[in-house]
């Protein structure tokens, strides 16, 4: 029997609108064997997900449609095998779900909100299986234990609204799982994941496919997450394959700059730079009239790049002696912050969930301060409660001498001026409704910052230069930018009011490697720049590495340590720091080599 399971060949898949026609997916070739698990990397349109879901026959006719191309499926037992960009809708349905299966990217769009967990993995098998209720449910709360789920049967009868965002995605990959397919496809399941629920994801995948002998196509910007789980790579870049070959040669030996820039630009673990490599680092994009690229080469390897930008020991050990020299700027001092789970008949608490549980800490002028934990560790409620965003139960946060906990409101209208916050999803952060010129320029106007509209619309076209944004785009929509540039936005926003002081809370999860690493040299340039003090919350302990000088591990409320960032990683002296150490997606040669050979 051939090894052969899906072929595809010449495929192109085109979106056309009002403005023109996209080539999502240009031409792209490549093959999946029985028992394989291909990596399709790349950044935000580049084409990966318009693959997946050409190969589902999911893309939306119009604006979307297949060109041209074949989608071979290798059905075993057959001689043949089938096209599936030639079969009818109604065909399609028997393979799709049944022979290839997809996990999406959000759990929570992908779940409907009105029907239980168990209700839809149970429809997803009768509608493909000939069994009844009873037998569907029996095979749903078997398939809920072996993804691992907490009490399979609560969560049988659980709304997604209920389950955590890694329980949502054990949910999708159970109902994917339920009909034995021989393609699962992964489109981004762990973005957006902590780094330890991610790792068991990554695990559980693993697990699962040697289990029913199924090949997996995952897709992800990361390629750290392709060395932990992926045979082959593929890479795209603007809808075409730029490289492809085994995991082992792309990471030891990468041959295209696009390749070398994304390698290069996730923040490393056992040096410190002054900034992240970039794409742009190593190769320039020059468009052609007919719309093809013409890529060069500026940088012959990694190495060259990264020594140009690493920071040497000497370095950091001045910075933090300059540094804790000075006076806390903020003092936070036996921070609690409760909500109550459980009322009685007249509403009054009778048991709380302790989010900050007696929490201190100070945080220096000019210092970058990494707060870092899994979900539910209480790191955005403390962010919040620091704001005043989130009423505190006790403590204190005194901020230049003064308790932000017990200022009147007045007081506290000026104090904003100088504490922003940068949130986690840029797109909620901004009206859609509003330009985003207005959107910056609102907080101007309503703490009269300077004397006029036009001195106001003067200085955020400043702002957006300042975050590598043009003076054209200040009457532009939040929907007319990528993600990263509507961070840029929440950035400028940010400065508009010349703060001090920013909190950074999530602000770079679930932005592609590439634009990440644009976003954090940009936070950085700007501490040095106006000599910002941030706090920088992730659930990503090598971004909160790389982007601070102190680190707070939090864990069920309280902090569990705290020390400089690189003595941490090297040094962790609790067993749960270890344990987000661990679960790191390290994508380091050796490692990729071993697993290779086993």
């Amino acid at each position: 029997m051939s090894r052969k399971l899906l072929e595809v060949n010449n495929l192109k898949t085109y979106f056309t609108t009002g403005e023109g026609t996209t080539k999502a997916v240009d031409d792209v070739s490549f093959s999946l064997n029985r028992g394989e698990t291909i990596g399709i990397v790349g950044e935000s349109g580049s084409g990966k997900s318009v693959t997946s879901l050409s190969i589902m026959r999911l893309i939306p006719d119009p604006p979307g449609k297949i060109v041209s191309g074949e989608i071979l499926y290798y059905e075993k037992g057959k001689d043949k095998p089938v096209d599936l960009t030639q079969l009818s809708e109604r065909e399609m349905r028997y393979y799709r779900g049944n022979e290839v299966a997809m996990i999406f990217q959000e759990p929570m769009t992908s779940l409907n909100p009105v029907f239980t967990c168990g209700n839809q993995v149970t429809e997803a098998i009768r509608l493909h299986q000939n069994v009844n209720a009873e037998e569907a449910k029996k095979e749903t709360i078997d398939l809920f234990a072996k993804v691992q789920l907490p009490d399979p049967e609560r969560v049988f009868n659980a709304y997604p609204h209920q389950l955590s965002g890694g329980q949502k995605q054990r949910v999708m990959i159970a109902m994917a799982m339920s009909c034995n397919p021989d393609i699962l496809i992964a489109d981004e399941p762990t973005t957006a994941l902590d780094v330890t629920v991610q790792k068991t994801i990554l695990e559980l995948m693993n697990e699962l496919r040697r289990e029913i002998d199924a090949s997996i196509i995952f897709i992800t910007h990361d390629l750290g997450v392709i060395a932990e789980i992926a045979d082959r790579v593929i890479v795209m870049y603007k809808g075409k394959i730029v490289e492809q070959g085994n995991v082992y040669d792309i990471f030891s030996n990468p041959q295209h700059p696009y390749t070398k820039g994304l390698l290069a630009c996730r923040p490393p673990l056992d040096y410190r730079m002054h900034q992240l490599p970039v794409v742009s680092d190593f190769m320039d994009v020059e468009m052609k009239e007919d719309g093809s690229r013409i890529i060069t080469e500026k940088a012959a390897s990694i190495q060259e790049v990264i020594e140009s930008v690493k920071i040497k020991p000497a370095e950091t050990a001045q910075r933090h002696e300059d540094l804790y020299a000075k006076e806390p700027i903020l003092k936070v001092r036996n921070l609690q912050t409760w909500f109550p789970s459980k009322r009685n008949f007249f509403g009054k608490p009778l048991d709380y969930v302790k989010a900050v549980d007696d929490v201190s800490f100070d945080v220096y002028p000019g210092e970058t301060l990494g707060l870092v934990g899994e979900s539910g560790c209480g790191k955005t409620t403390l962010g919040r409660t620091i704001l005043r965003l989130q009423k505190a139960k006790g403590g204190e946060v005194i901020y230049n001498g003064q308790d932000i906990l017990t200022l009147p409101q007045n007081d506290l209208k000026e104090l904003r001026k100088d504490m922003q916050i940068i949130f986690q999803d840029p797109y909620s952060s901004l009206n859609p409704r509003m330009t985003i010129g207005n959107a910056i320029m609102e907080p101007m106007q309503v703490h009269k910052v300077l004397d006029n509209d036009k001195q106001r619309k003067e200085r955020v076209v400043e702002l957006l230069e300042t975050v590598s944004l043009e003076a054209r785009h200040f009457n532009r929509y939040p929907h007319e930018f990528s993600g990263g540039q509507r961070q840029r936005i929440c950035v400028a926003r940010a400065l508009a009011l010349n703060p001090r002081f920013i909190i950074c809370d999530e602000s770079v999860s679930a932005l592609d490697v590439s634009v990440q690493a644009q976003v954090l040299n940009l936070l950085i340039e700007l501490r040095e720049k106006f000599d910002f003090t941030y706090i920088f919350i992730s659930h990503d302990l090598s971004v909160v590495k790389f982007m601070s000088d102190r680190m707070i591990v939090m864990n069920q409320g309280k902090i569990e340590e705290m020390g400089k960032a690189d003595e941490i990683y090297a040094n962790p002296q609790k067993a749960y720091t270890e344990k987000l150490i661990s679960a790191i997606p390290k994508g380091r040669v050796e490692d990729i080599k071993a697993r290779v050979l086993v």
